[in-house]
């Protein structure tokens, strides 16, 4: 039986401040703590990448909590309640930071032991009557605990979640009887198509002289409980089942095996919630009842990981906590339907919790939905993970009372110890100690040492269940990683293949899993893949009615109206976000593309607002879809999901002489094998081309050659954006491909062509001519300019600030000058050569052909291409470097493009720019 002890509990804190407080919630929603001044800051990858925080300035660097606080925190009440003979009393709290129970001013124990994860419970029998007073002391300064590796974690790092302070979910009163199933844990054992029931049973007044007899569920004269216990299900062969127990005072545990499974009962899988009850009931009327599923999550005995023997692609994406209208997790069912709903529309099958643990609400709504979860341990330490005995110690309690918290979950496949752990020798040998005693505790889950643990520096851990990490040792599992500073520099360019190495799509992770398997043979998925930044979205500002200020955001705001981009601001958000979500889709292509890999997780689909801002997201920090096309769910599911096409090009971009020839995998790790004849159709600007090849036998979970096309292009007589779509059956894939004529640029008669504003360009202006500035693209040519990149901004500049800040293309593509060159308003592939070119730094904007868009942490007017007058004369000012890229079909395109253009009457610009200017642009 429960008593909510919900409603207004009085409130004090340690410097004095007191108020009302409505349980369950947080002092934040409750408006009590002081102003945020920006301490609690995130420790950055980067040394002192956190630091420099003004406390009289607005915080730009993630959300402001309207009131923070942290210490100790009395709540209390006063009730009136009754107890009735033979029956036992507790006060539980579902969720809290530190919490000691006074009653009446006496301190009463933990029943159980507690964690900032795991409810909190106290035993109160005989302690309460008719004026009883209730003080819950809240400390969110983790006494005795590891208190930065917390702070530092998504559980209460206030750059997400917020190191809230207060009471979250159910705070009640239970009555139970002097004997009481505490717990009921029910583990499928797939092997056997058994499953085994773990009880814990708590028994009180269990002594000697009672004279009860046997049979009747009473202690006997011998000071022991003797009963029966009867397992209910119509899950098991037996649907009931009835043995007897002995119990004795203090917490008996009870594992009843062998329990045979009905031949009926049907496997918990991926998008597929099949679950059933199972109650356990004592002799006196002492039931407790659990939903369970039949699943089995593992290694498939070849390095790949398997659900119910099938090998699946996890398909990932982690959920940092960010929750700004409370600054908390949610804490029902229905929220975390909705939640997880959302991430399935696009295309995810398995959600990392960074550094944190939801509430058992987001497990129990993950079992409806077959959606699977991956916990973690409220730790991040870069530094020296276990190596106190209070962080080992605090940790072990953690693991061991998730682990048995969530054991009922058939969602709960994998947990880690944390998030990009670096730790010595005594560390890591506590972390393999940790992995045993996981196993020991709950062996139908897998469990590794961390995520990303010392960066993937020093491989693999031999003990851990598997390995997630962004690289193996300098290997790496993803396609673009932070950028670092260049000798004698403070920036430098963005690594990773995809943008250091021309596009195509082959490219996989079969070089790092070859040199990672002479090491490790179980299963690897790779970690944080993406963090391609958006430009922010500033109509999520009417969203914010909570407890956190979106002061970043209006910091933004405010330097996109001082340099007059309101008008097109939507445009650059849809721009960034088209790019980004380019990025996402090679990195999954790319995972896919390699064999033996398990599966992809990301950083991430919804936008971080910490960190220096990182909106890296198709969903805006309320995890709504952001309101453009680019973030549709549907087109980011029609790349993401378990069964897929891969045509595998060695380029996008041809000339109309060549043949387009692809192979053709599909990867299926569905439900089902697919024997279809693969379909291809090459199609766009009037041409269409369609085949058929022979059957190909794609196997559910394998990777499969499905055959091999070859399509002569000479068909194409002018520039032309084509697509290839390829179908196997039911699952479908298209790709943009660019056919060019094969031609070489030649400068026209009236253009004069220079590298710099040299005389003969002044004479040619002041005569009314027309003047191609094409300097070289490097610093020493272009002083005021940055290098650019393909992607967007890794992550943000705010938290990894070696990077230059480019945000990729804005397009005028209806400009005459695109007619010969196909192009959208965004960067795509066929700029690939081009895009990573400079850009230059203006004094003031001006209106471009092709702007530069730079990172809000900047937000400087730079373009890569514009027209203006000078003088009586008329000048194109490109920074792309357009002569050093002859080797690439489109960059000739482009060049011939741009010599009809200035060749032709409309090659007229409007907007001028005085020649002083321009000399200081290029040297």
């Amino acid at each position: 039986m429960y008593y909510s002890l919900e409603g207004n509990w009085k409130a004090v804190l340690s410097d004095g401040t007191e108020g009302d407080i409505r349980l369950p919630g947080t002092l934040d929603e409750n408006r009590l703590g002081h102003k945020d001044l920006g301490l609690n800051q995130w420790h950055s990858d980067a040394e002192n990448g956190g630091g420099g925080f003004n406390p009289d300035a607005p915080i730009a660097t993630r959300f402001t909590r309207k009131y923070t606080y942290e210490g100790e925190a009395l709540f209390s009440r006063r009730i009136s309640f009754k107890q009735e003979d033979g029956e036992r009393v507790f006060l539980e709290a579902e969720r809290s930071r530190c919490l000691k129970l006074l009653v009446d001013g006496n301190e009463v124990p933990h029943f159980i032991p507690a964690s900032i994860n795991t409810p909190q419970v106290f035993e109160v029998t005989g302690m309460l009557g008719e004026d009883t007073e209730l003080t819950l002391v809240s400390d969110n300064s983790y006494p005795g605990l590891p208190h930065d590796a917390i702070v530092f974690s998504s559980a209460a790092t206030d750059e997400t979640q917020t190191n809230w302070n207060g009471v979250l979910g159910y705070v009640r009163l239970r009555t139970e009887k002097e004997v009481f199933l505490s717990s009921l844990r029910v583990y499928p054992v797939q092997q056997t198509l058994t499953v085994a029931a773990d009880l814990s049973v708590s028994g009180m007044g269990l002594r000697a002289g009672t004279g009860m007899e046997e049979g009747t569920g009473m202690p006997e004269a011998d000071g022991a409980w003797h009963g029966t216990l009867t397992i209910r299900s119509e899950a098991l062969a037996e649907t009931c089942i009835t043995t007897p127990v002995t119990l004795s005072e203090g917490m008996n545990e009870i594992r009843i095996e062998g329990l045979l499974l009905a031949e009926h009962v049907k496997r918990w899988d991926e998008y597929e919630g099949n679950l059933y009850e199972l109650s356990a009931l004592l002799t006196g009327d002492v039931e407790k009842r659990v939903t369970f599923g039949v699943r089995d999550f593992g290694d498939n005995g070849k390095g790949r990981l398997a659900l119910n023997g099938r090998t699946i692609f996890l398909r990932s994406e982690a959920n940092c906590a960010e929750f700004p209208e409370t600054g908390y997790t949610p804490m029902t069912e229905k929220e975390w339907t909705d939640i997880l709903n959302t991430y399935k529309a696009y295309g995810i099958n398995c959600v990392r919790f960074h550094s944190h643990c939801p509430s058992e609400a987001a497990f129990a709504a993950a079992d409806r939905l077959g959606m699977m979860m991956q916990p973690e341990l409220s730790h991040w330490n870069p530094n020296d993970a276990f190596e106190s005995g209070e962080s080992f110690s605090y940790y072990q309690q953690e693991l061991a009372l998730t682990i048995l918290w969530l054991a009922n979950h058939p969602s709960f496949v994998m947990l880690t110890f944390g998030n990009e752990l670096c730790t010595g020798e005594t560390g890591r040998e506590r972390m393999s100690r940790m992995l045993e005693q996981a196993r020991a505790l709950d062996s139908t889950r897998l469990y590794a040492n961390g995520s990303n643990v010392h960066y993937g520096r020093i491989g693999c851990d031999p003990d851990s269940g598997f390995y997630t990490s962004q690289s193996y040792f300098e290997a790496p599992l993803r396609g673009t990683f932070a950028g670092e500073a260049e000798p004698q520099k403070k920036t430098g360019r963005i690594r990773g293949y995809i943008n250091n190495q021309y596009p195509n799509t082959r490219t996989n992770y079969d070089a790092s899993m070859e040199k990672l398997r002479q090491t490790f043979q179980k299963p690897v998925f790779s970690f944080e893949v993406g963090q391609f930044e958006v430009l922010p979205d500033f109509e999520e500002l009417t969203a914010f009615q909570g407890i956190s200020d979106p002061a970043n955001f209006r910091i933004i705001q405010e330097k996109a109206d001082m340099l007059g981009l309101s008008p097109v601001w939507k445009r650059y958000v849809e721009a960034s976000g088209e790019l980004s979500r380019i990025g996402y889709r090679e990195e999954i292509e790319a995972a896919m593309r390699t064999k033996e890999l398990s599966g992809i997780s990301f950083l991430g689909l919804q936008d971080f607002p910490g960190q220096g801002t990182a909106l890296v997201g198709m969903m805006n920090s309320h995890m709504q879809p952001k309101p453009y096309p680019f973030a549709r769910p549907e087109l980011f599911q029609s790349f993401f999901r378990d069964q897929l096409p891969l045509v595998q090009m060695e380029k996008y971009t041809y000339c109309a002489d060549e043949v387009l020839k692809a192979d053709i995998l599909a990867a299926n790790f569905g439900k089902k094998d697919i024997c279809e004849r693969p379909v291809y159709e090459l199609k766009g600007s009037g041409i269409s081309v369609e085949g058929t090849l022979p059957e190909a036998d794609c196997r559910m979970g394998e990777l499969s050659h499905a055959g091999t096309l070859e399509i002569p292009l000479n068909m194409v007589k002018k520039a032309a954006r084509l697509d290839l779509t390829v179908r196997i059956g039911e699952m479908s894939n298209t790709y943009p491909v660019w056919v060019y004529p094969a031609e070489n640029p030649v400068c026209p008669e009236s253009v004069y062509e220079t590298e710099r504003l040299d005389s003969r360009a002044k004479e040619v202006l002041e005569a009314g001519g027309r003047v191609y500035l094409t300097p070289p693209s490097r610093e020493e040519n272009l002083p005021h300019s940055i290098r650019a990149q393909f992607t967007t901004d890794f992550w943000s500049v705010g938290n990894f600030a070696a990077q230059e800040g480019g945000m990729g293309q804005l397009i005028d593509e209806k400009h005459p000058l695109f007619e010969e060159f196909p192009t959208e308003f965004h960067t795509n592939w066929q700029w690939w050569p081009m895009a990573g070119q400079r850009a230059v730094i203006l004094p003031q904007p001006m209106k471009a052909i092709i702007t530069e868009m730079d990172s809000y942490a900047y937000m400087r007017p730079m373009i890569q291409l514009m027209e203006c007058r000078c003088g009586n004369g008329k000048l194109m000012l490109s920074s792309l470097g357009l002569q050093e890229l002859q080797q690439y079909p489109e960059a000739r395109a482009l060049l011939s493009a741009i010599y009809r253009y200035m060749d032709s009457e409309r090659f007229d610009p409007e907007q001028s720019m005085e020649a002083e200017i321009i000399e200081e642009l290029v040297r």
